[in-house]
């Protein structure tokens, strides 16, 4: 019996274990993975502690996952012959896989054609084991190809934390030359600035602490607003002209609302960052001025391409700490404490 090694959580809130199991097969229109490289999200938290509805453990989490097709099943190869710009998928392409990791096709979004929000979505660690492992299952729909420039370990976060950030702004109503805000300079936020400035936005990062503005100009920013200073958020930006566009990564309800007030005429507020407390924001706030609170929810497989091709194109990086898998443990729990800067990765091979 051939076997993988996975790390798995037993329990809600429990420990993460290293074990071993059976090579899983691909069934039709599935791939199997070897993966090099996942990334861990502060979102992983949610699984293992069984926060999210509908957990079956032991869980295995990791949505942010880059690695080889090691195995087809039945119909993933995808179209032979003249088919245009159809992808056909072959042993030892190299592939990233995201928070989108498989949609219905039955439910009303998707027959709309919008995948992301699909209310069967397949999110991995969620609807099936993720990639804290050296092989993992997918469904094909899934897949994302990796350029020839990036590394497993600068793919992975890309899944995820990149695609978010980046698929935000590219579907936010700022042009360039348009003012627009990053809040936070964390696993997402930091790509989030280097992304703004490669649209060609006037960019402003907003963080904690005066001692982050060289590091935030140093990742593109224009200018640096310390959320901590004498001069509050929203303050700062109407004295830039008012931004168009405020992508709020941070995870802080109150640090969001207080951006609000930055926004230009019709601009608009784009939350990442997941909190649980209630946003503090008035509909005077937004009825005045049209402005506009808007979730943005990730990205399809398609979007995790397009991400990673820009970032290749721009060369735009994560910043990454790479940790083997028999540590997975240590490297989750430097995820939690917020010591990592700015994404923990795990090196499968």
């Amino acid at each position: 019996m051939t076997t993988y090694r996975v790390v798995q959580a037993v329990k809600p809130g429990g420990p993460l274990e290293l074990v071993e199991r059976e090579v899983p097969r691909p069934g039709p229109r599935q791939v199997r993975v070897a993966v090099e490289a996942c990334g861990i999200c502060h979102s992983d938290a949610g699984f293992v502690s069984g926060a999210f509805p509908g957990l079956s453990f032991p869980v295995v989490p990791g949505h942010e996952i880059a690695g080889r097709i090691a195995e087809l099943g039945e119909g993933a190869e995808g179209p032979q012959g003249p088919g245009g710009q159809e992808t056909v998928w072959r042993v030892g392409d190299r592939v990233a896989v995201g928070w989108f990791g498989g949609s219905c096709g039955f439910c009303t979004a998707c027959r709309r054609g919008d995948f992301i929000v699909c209310s069967r979505l397949q999110v991995p660690g969620w609807a099936y084991d993720g990639g804290y492992a050296d092989e993992v299952v997918v469904p094909v729909d899934a897949l994302a190809r990796i350029p020839d420039a990036l590394s497993a370990a600068e793919a992975a976060p890309l899944a995820c934390a990149g695609v978010t950030s980046f698929n935000a702004l590219r579907e936010s109503p700022a042009r360039p030359g348009d003012l627009v805000a990053v809040l936070g300079l964390g696993g997402l936020g930091h790509l989030g600035v280097q992304y703004a400035a490669a649209m060609g936005f006037e960019t402003v990062a907003i963080a904690r602490g005066a001692d982050k503005a060289a590091f935030a100009r140093q990742l593109g920013a224009h200018h640096y607003v310390d959320s901590t200073g004498d001069t509050p958020v929203a303050e700062a930006l109407q004295a830039l002209g008012g931004a168009t566009a405020v992508l709020a990564t941070a995870t802080s309800s109150a640090a969001i609302a207080a951006a609000m007030d930055g926004l230009a005429p019709r601009g608009e507020l784009i939350v990442v960052g997941v909190d649980y407390e209630p946003l503090g924001i008035t509909p005077v706030q937004l009825v005045l001025h049209g402005k506009v609170v808007r979730g943005h929810p990730s990205g399809t497989a398609q979007d995790v391409e397009d991400t990673m091709r820009f970032s290749a194109l721009h060369g735009i990086r994560p910043m990454v700490e790479l940790m083997p898998l028999d540590e997975a443990q240590a490297a989750y729990d430097r995820m939690l404490s917020g010591a990592a800067r700015f994404r923990m990765v795990l090196g499968v091979r």
